[in-house]
């Protein structure tokens, strides 16, 4: 751990710091007092419980990184080999807070939240659309300035993957969670874009959100998961209560489902084949929004990709089943 935090700071290895303590100073070298500071960021915590993940994002990120609609909210865990996880709509990088504790042993983790989400700064008034998340992606790519990347893109997050990253030399793999198909969306996606356009759709997607029944509803957030029981809990509390309580936050995400842009998904087939790193598909079972059948046809637009089905698992397969999840992922990561 500690030749890991050298890496990250060699010139620390020769100056000191001076340390105020009862009874005198004391000189410590600037490579202990760093290294003491990255581990409390969580920037070596090459081993983390779920405990540890979870409060991971309840505290404040490690850093922001700016981009043209904002500060994307950072944060590192990990160790080994790069991947950078990209969140789906409506939620924030602490989805991957499951699966975070398996892969953090085998990779480092790069978690954002994109702006308009999560602990990331941003105006209220900006007019989110997948182009700026595009955008927003490749310029956090070339701020952490890494040649050898993976990449997990869950949801909305995998299209934004793909549109970002597909024939970029950096690539290392890709990592697909329940996400856009280039044979279109199927009826629930649809329905929920249309009601986005509507007046007072962000009132009435907070009021659903709020409402312990109604969001249990599958024509509100009642099929994201195969077990409805786990739309509380946390899921509550980093993703639904926001969307209750913070009307700037519910702006931003009606914002963005008023403009996606149905082209970036039936575009998806021309990206593919520019994808030739190892991927894996995963996708649950149960997953109501991206249908099986479309899958199997889809995986054979890569050139090296496979898919995993996650038994039991809805939409969001990586926090239902995240075990099953992070061994799939980190069969390409790794």
């Amino acid at each position: 751990m500690f030749q890991q935090c050298r890496e990250q700071a060699p010139s620390l290895f020769n100056h000191s710091t001076t340390v105020r303590r009862p009874g005198g100073t004391t000189h410590l070298p600037h490579l202990f007092v760093a290294a003491l500071t990255i581990i409390r960021d969580g920037a070596c915590m090459t081993h983390i419980t779920a405990t540890d993940s979870v409060e991971l994002f309840r505290a404040a990120p490690h850093d922001y990184i700016p981009v043209s609609t904002g500060e994307v909210a950072y944060r590192r865990v990990g160790s080994g080999p790069d991947v950078l996880c990209i969140h789906g709509w409506p939620l924030s990088g602490a989805t991957y807070r499951k699966v975070l504790p398996a892969m953090a042993e085998h990779v480092t983790c790069h978690v954002i939240d994109l702006p308009g989400s999560g602990s990331s700064r941003f105006d209220a008034e900006t007019n989110f659309t997948l182009a700026t998340h595009v955008d927003a992606v490749r310029s956090v790519v070339d701020h952490l300035d890494i040649t050898s990347l993976g990449v997990v893109g869950q949801d909305s997050g995998g299209l934004l993957a793909r549109h970002a990253l597909a024939g970029d030399s950096r690539m290392r793999a890709f990592g697909l969670v329940d996400t856009e198909q280039p044979q279109g969306i199927g009826w629930r996606l649809r329905l929920l874009l249309l009601s986005a356009k509507l007046p007072g759709a962000g009132t009435v997607l907070g009021g659903l959100a709020g409402n312990h029944s109604l969001r249990r509803n599958g024509l509100a957030f009642g099929n994201v998961f195969a077990d409805r029981d786990l739309l509380d809990g946390e899921f509550d509390e980093f993703f639904l209560q926001p969307l209750a309580t913070n009307p700037e936050v519910r702006k931003a995400s009606t914002t963005f489902a008023r403009n996606f842009d149905l082209g970036y998904v039936t575009g998806l087939s021309e990206l593919h084949e520019k994808i030739t790193e190892p991927t894996v598909i995963v996708f649950g079972s149960e997953d109501a929004y991206f249908p099986r059948r479309w899958n199997e046809e889809m995986v054979s637009q890569f050139a090296n990709a496979r898919l995993e089905v996650v038994d039991g698992a809805g939409l969001l397969s990586h926090e239902e089943r995240p075990g099953p999840v992070a061994d799939a992922l980190l069969s390409v990561l790794a």
